[in-house]
């Protein structure tokens, strides 16, 4: 098995500023993932010397919503700059806008057909973008029963269906394995569905949405079955440490992290 590890940086090392934790994880042969940019030191951050593999690509509007789809391409394109300066592959969207605490900024419970139209066209808008920018646009599947209730067409095979639909080079998934665990499970069969599609892999444990070992996923299984796949992407610990926000937690966090998928 051969993959590109990842660890979140907004999760990880919490007791440090966002450049020091950046550096920690570098420091240990992992790329790293980044969540809003906006009013951070993207100098100090590229000075690190860090890979980094994915950052969110917008901060308003929904794909979703014919009534603020053009706000998600018109942030999208506010933030190329930051992600070529920063070499970073992939710009993370979701199905609909995301508030405080990852809560639908206005929840739906019923997708429509409309949804779905609006969807796959804003994603084609984002596909020429990103074509002509060099970047990809990531859609991520998350779960409504527990972290992001009222977003729509937000399930794994949702995203997978847009995604596929758009059928683009520069349009792919974020596959989340904890949401898809919460919301759908059967995650090697997912896997496999969505191979040819996915941009990149997210990875925690269920409950907890801590490193791999202290729930109920199994890991080392997973990564076999990526390996079987043909699967050499990168894979992303966004998670938080078991034991907290301290350096010692951190580094147990990716050390499991590293066992899961290098072993």
């Amino acid at each position: 098995m051969s993959f590109r590890l990842a660890a979140c940086a907004e999760m990880l090392y919490g007791e440090l500023p966002l450049t020091e934790r950046v550096k920690r994880i570098h420091e240990q042969g992992f790329e790293v993932e980044l969540w809003d940019t906006r009013g951070r030191d993207i100098a100090a951050l590229a000075a690190t010397g860090a890979r980094f593999s994915s950052m969110s690509g917008y901060f308003g509007g929904s794909l979703t919503d014919p009534a603020s789809a053009n706000e998600v391409l018109a942030s999208a394109e506010k933030l190329i700059p930051v992600a070529l300066e920063l070499g970073i592959e992939r710009m993370v969207v979701h199905p609909a806008e995301l508030g405080e605490g990852g809560r639908a900024v206005r929840p739906v419970h019923r997708s429509t057909g409309e949804m779905w139209l609006t969807g796959a066209r804003t994603l084609e808008r984002l596909a020429a973008l990103g074509e002509k920018h060099g970047v990809v646009f990531a859609l991520e599947n998350l779960n409504t029963v527990l972290d992001h209730p009222g977003i729509p067409l937000a399930r794994a095979k949702d995203t997978l269906a847009l995604v596929s639909a758009v059928n683009h080079p520069n349009v792919r998934m974020m596959l989340d394995l904890y949401h898809a665990q919460i919301g759908e499970g059967n995650l090697i069969e997912l896997i496999r569905a969505a191979l040819p599609w996915i941009g990149e892999i997210q990875v925690a444990d269920v409950p907890g949405r801590c490193e791999p070992g202290t729930g109920e996923i199994n890991y080392h299984v997973i990564a076999s079955a990526l390996g079987t796949a043909g699967y050499d992407g990168v894979v992303g610990l966004e998670a938080q440490a078991a034991g907290g926000a301290g350096l010692e937690a951190g580094d147990t966090a990716l050390a499991a992290f590293r066992a899961a998928f290098e072993s």
